[in-house]
């Protein structure tokens, strides 16, 4: 694809040209150091934006106008994303070749009219919105917590190393809710405009010289130029033992969550052979966790492991009965020793690369998978697609056993239930 990337002064527009899609995919990301007592604000900043703008003081508003645009599609969310926190505001429009000319420009008008003219008066969120925004915010925090996975994980970080941002709790807190006032979310939203980084991703059947001269006219933000540093999470400690934490809750099953510090030694160890290892071990149905602690054993519902090369973490998740805790951590502990000894098939590695490789070929198949794609080219440094599928080929099951001597497990939580069956 013919990319092309201009520096537009306070912020840098990506456009990714194709004419594979009747719609145009946008996104524009907000970034700065991830900081645990913003969680909570940013989310709120994300949801009021998309319940009314100056221009249209409402839902009502908002669904017509929508409508009269041949259905153009806004979100907004916040992601970690290592060191960083992103708040990624994205459109879909239906290309105007489809509906009448001039209607991009007026759904990135749209858009835009979301993102740089909230529904402000005299310098502060106007109420009604603003608790709307708190009331749903409120049981989002709440639902989060009761969801038994979700919650073992988050406390499994906060045991593994509480100072880093992959311990935040995404969906926020309900003690920094309360400091919110519709004042301070507008000074936090100038602060958000005026010194974050900003990217733009357009990806679509546009021309990009257009794009470029229709976001210097739209898009009129004066931000402050930053310096970035490296997304990914470095783990200066390593302990040489792991510790175990437990938490009890009325629920009939327990939930095992387990997670592992990595070391990667080069990019070719964190962006291939990572994935190989977490493939085998835990990442499928045919891996060495399911088969043998599931199968085998038949001591969980359910198993398997996640490979976050952002944060050199690995996750592994089980569903279990509270009694069998102790056999399925030594079961889990011997997979993990097995690894490392090169207790695995050739077969295994092969079979995880053709997973590899089919993956890679659905990272096209949408705008946004293709703007995610080049997300991850400028911040994370990962290789072009082609690049990637064959330097997956290259990885050799030696590899991966020198990759398994760098996995250290480091902190074990189980959510215990205490509900008799």
């Amino acid at each position: 694809m013919n990319y092309k990337q201009y520096d537009m002064g306070s912020f840098h527009l990506h456009v990714i040209p194709t004419k594979r899609f009747k719609t145009v995919g946008l996104k524009i990301n907000f970034k700065r150091p991830a900081r645990k007592e913003e969680i909570t604000i940013r989310n709120f900043l994300n949801q009021i934006l998309l319940e009314s703008t100056h221009q249209y003081p409402g839902r009502r508003e908002l669904a017509i106008e929508t409508e009269n645009l041949y259905n153009v599609s806004c979100g907004i969310r916040s992601s970690l994303s290592g060191n960083y926190v992103l708040t990624i505001f994205d459109a879909m429009m239906l290309h105007e070749k489809y509906t009448e000319p001039g209607m991009m420009k007026k759904s990135i008008q749209f858009f835009l009219e979301m993102l740089l003219h909230p529904d402000v008066e005299n310098g502060v969120f106007k109420k009604e919105p603003f608790e709307l925004v708190k009331t749903t915010l409120t049981n989002q925090i709440k639902s989060a917590n009761d969801a038994p996975t979700h919650y073992a994980t988050e406390k499994m970080l906060e045991h593994l190393d509480p100072t880093l941002p992959l311990s935040y709790h995404i969906h926020g807190y309900l003690e920094d809710l309360e400091k919110i006032t519709p004042q301070n979310l507008y000074e936090y939203y100038k602060s958000m405009i005026h010194s974050d980084v900003i990217d733009i991703f357009v990806c679509g059947d546009v021309n990009p010289e257009e794009v470029k001269i229709l976001f210097q006219e739209l898009f009129t933000v004066n931000t402050l130029k930053r310096k970035t540093s490296s997304h990914y999470i470095t783990h200066k400690k390593i302990r040489k033992r792991s510790r175990s934490f437990k938490e009890s809750k009325k629920l009939k099953q327990s939930t095992l969550s387990i997670g592992c510090k990595m070391t990667p030694k080069n990019d070719f160890e964190r962006f291939y052979v990572g994935y190989i290892y977490n493939m085998i071990l835990g990442g499928s149905s045919d891996s060495k966790l399911f088969r043998i602690v599931r199968e085998k054993h038949s001591l969980c519902y359910t198993v398997n492991s996640r490979y976050l090369n952002v944060n050199s973490l690995l996750l592994i998740t089980a569903g279990i009965n509270k009694e069998d805790y102790k056999k399925t951590v030594s079961l889990v502990k011997r997979q993990l020793k097995a690894m490392i000894q090169g207790n695995f098939k050739e077969e295994e590695v092969e079979k995880a690369k053709t997973i590899y490789i089919s993956g890679c070929k659905e990272l096209f198949d949408s705008p946004s998978a293709i703007i995610n794609t080049y997300i991850s080219y400028v911040y994370l440094h990962v290789d072009d697609v082609e690049t990637r599928i064959q330097k997956i080929k290259e990885v050799t099951k030696e590899d991966v056993v020198k990759f398994a001597k760098n996995v250290y497990l480091d902190t074990i939580f189980l959510l215990e239930g205490d509900l008799n069956e």
